[in-house]
């Protein structure tokens, strides 16, 4: 697939705009933290900011695009855009200007932007990849995605510590920036765009609600998410605070954990063509949350605490990109060319949008029972998920499945 020059370069622009938001994942709320003295209930809106619009505007975004017919461009503005954004914080921390709000309205911002990128993708990525490349093309392209988990919290860890959180977020709005030049410099056909009266909403609706398949897998990421995200909103204050870990030592422990991605998306393709599919999108809906129990579990000296930390870490970043992979590459295949990005649109408004719900309600548990209660609640209420799957069609299948019926 990488012998493609136009593969290449789209796996570039990916692959880049990947290290840069596992620098600013940890750089964002380091900085609440650190600098605005952010607690549980701040650190869940921040979170819920990032994640909002995919709640608002992923419909509304993927009903455009489906009928815009430059994908590509869509996506170079949103990451121009992006950079623009980004470098704001570091500017108003220079001039001593920075404060909680002005995070908020760039995380929202910042999200807006992501969900055009994000529903434009789907579409540019039918028409960069074959049919019987897309589990390779998916494990590639998480294979980048796992190289930034393992590299990304390390370097925003030690930028954080060594220049400080608004400047380490300059490399992210670089990655942005790197991103852009590298679509710019594909020109791919593109799918027509769809044509009908009035903006189709409704149509990516119908066909994820109809679809037995579709509709299992987005459930289940939906509850995955939506506990998932409870956790995430409390782990970098669980970290900092109750395990007392320094910026440099957090970072390479999540770049160190996530050597378990890059596992997962070596292994993946070949999990799916001995065990099947379905099979193996069962594993993941089981590996990718199991192993956080150990993140509420740690406590003891330092070398303990590490320890189970990187293990929660490693095995779920096995979990994450089988999951990725293999989910992504049935919901590519199932979806019809023309309603690629209103079923994307769709999808974001109910897994993504369930996100910042999660978010707020992490916060909350974490401010009245305490961020260690509420880390157990997110653990445990994220297996839940596989349940959706295993009693569909999906647990079955062997292969990918053929475009269903629009």
């Amino acid at each position: 697939m990488l012998r493609e020059r136009t593969f290449r370069r789209y796996w570039s622009a990916q692959t880049v705009s990947y290290f840069g938001d596992e620098i600013s994942t940890l750089a964002l709320p380091l900085l609440a933290v650190l600098i605005t003295d952010a607690g549980p209930a701040q650190m869940g809106y921040l979170t819920a900011a990032l994640l909002a619009p995919n709640l608002f505007f992923s419909l509304l975004a993927g009903a455009w695009v489906d009928r815009f017919p430059h994908k590509r461009r869509v996506m170079v503005v949103s990451d121009v855009g992006r950079a623009l954004l980004l470098a704001t914080i570091p500017a108003a921390y220079l001039l001593d200007l920075l404060t909680l709000p002005q995070l908020y309205g760039v995380a929202f911002a910042m999200g807006t932007l992501a969900v055009l990128f994000e529903v434009a993708r789907g579409p540019l990525f039918v028409s960069v990849v074959q049919r019987r490349d897309y589990v390779e093309a998916n494990t590639l392209i998480n294979g980048s995605r796992a190289m930034s988990l393992v590299a990304g919290p390390s370097i925003g860890g030690l930028l954080v510590q060594l220049l400080s959180a608004p400047i380490a977020l300059v490399a992210d709005a670089l990655s942005y920036v790197w991103s852009a030049y590298f679509l710019g410099r594909i020109r791919p056909t593109e799918p027509a765009p769809a044509r009908g009266a009035g903006l189709g909403i409704a149509e990516g609706l119908r066909f994820i609600a109809r679809t037995p398949m579709m509709r299992a897998i987005v459930l289940g990421t939906t509850t995955v998410n939506l506990f998932n995200f409870m956790f995430a909103a409390l782990f970098v204050l669980y970290a900092t605070r109750e395990l007392h870990l320094s910026p440099g030592l957090l970072g390479m422990v999540l770049g160190a954990g996530a050597v378990g991605g890059l596992f997962g998306a070596a292994v993946t393709g070949r999990l799916t063509r001995r065990f099947g599919i379905g099979p193996t999108m069962v594993a993941g809906f089981v590996l990718f949350p199991a192993p956080l129990v150990l993140v509420p579990l740690a406590g003891g000296p330092t070398p303990l605490v590490l320890g189970m930390l990187f293990t929660a870490e490693l095995l779920c970043a096995v979990g994450v990109m089988m999951l990725d992979i293999v989910t992504g590459s049935v919901q590519t295949a199932l979806t019809p060319e023309s309603l690629l990005a209103r079923a994307t649109g769709v999808r974001r408004t109910i897994n993504y949008g369930i996100r910042p719900i999660g978010a707020l309600i992490g916060g909350a548990l974490g401010a009245a029972l305490g961020i260690r209660e509420a880390l157990w609640i997110a653990t445990v209420g994220a297996l839940a998920g596989v349940l959706w799957v295993i009693f569909s069609p999906a647990r079955r299948l062997r292969d990918l499945p053929e475009a269903a019926a629009g």
